[in-house]
């Protein structure tokens, strides 16, 4: 059973989900780098995270790494590099592929208050030359030592945060960015997911809630 105090906090971080930031994983395969990746997105706000995954079966996302979170950003599994990224691209995103190219910007300079989704690679591979091609930029970490590259997840965690603190600057936290019917499905399925299974069942739509998290009408039985 819900209480007003979870209520209210799952209402508040819907009003900060950001609907135009995102991450593309292409082949990221080590299940602690996934958990990571997607604490991080839920960290600054992203409302869903998506990964090229050309296996079968489910992503192997590590639970003691996700802390949790792996329920609150879905992944959308794509089959290949091409598919994802023209679907995002019909959706407005910008695709930035984080690659130490020469032609590479430096990651703070890029500006990430419009759509984005950031494009990250295979661990050991790095992103392939298909998604530098289809990439609208490439950005890079600026790397003082001997090493050309970070860990994907923690290269993920600084470009996000970036893209948080621009955000937050241009007051994209300030206020609900949800389409209100997105927002409202999933303020009733994060506040109750066991109800919200049963009425995906029965196939019938959520009950409205109340100011302090009540359910306002009849269940299904």
């Amino acid at each position: 059973m819900s209480t007003p105090k979870r209520f209210h906090r799952v209402r508040a971080v819907l009003d900060r989900r950001q609907p135009d930031l995102t991450v593309l994983m292409e082949d990221v395969q080590i299940p602690r780098n996934l958990a990571a990746l997607l604490r991080t997105c839920d960290a600054v706000g992203v409302l869903e995270a998506h990964a090229v995954w050309r296996e079968r079966g489910q992503l192997k996302i590590s639970r003691p790494a996700s802390g949790g979170t792996r329920k609150w950003v879905p992944v959308r599994k794509h089959k290949d590099l091409d598919g994802a990224v023209a679907q995002l691209k019909e959706s407005g995103f910008r695709i930035l592929a984080a690659h130490p190219a020469d032609r590479a910007v430096d990651y703070r300079e890029v500006d990430y208050t419009v759509p984005t989704a950031v494009l990250l690679g295979q661990e050991e591979t790095g992103v392939t030359p298909q998604a530098i091609e289809v990439a609208d930029a490439l950005v890079v970490i600026p790397m003082r030592g001997m090493g050309v590259s970070l860990n994907v997840s923690v290269a993920a965690a600084l470009i996000l945060f970036e893209a948080q603190r621009q955000r937050a600057a241009a007051g994209l936290y300030d206020r609900p960015r949800l389409d209100p019917e997105v927002r409202d499905r999933l303020l009733f399925e994060w506040t109750y997911p066991v109800l919200a299974r049963l009425c995906r069942k029965k196939k019938v739509g959520y009950p409205r809630l109340g100011e302090e998290g009540e359910i306002l009408g009849s269940l299904p039985r």
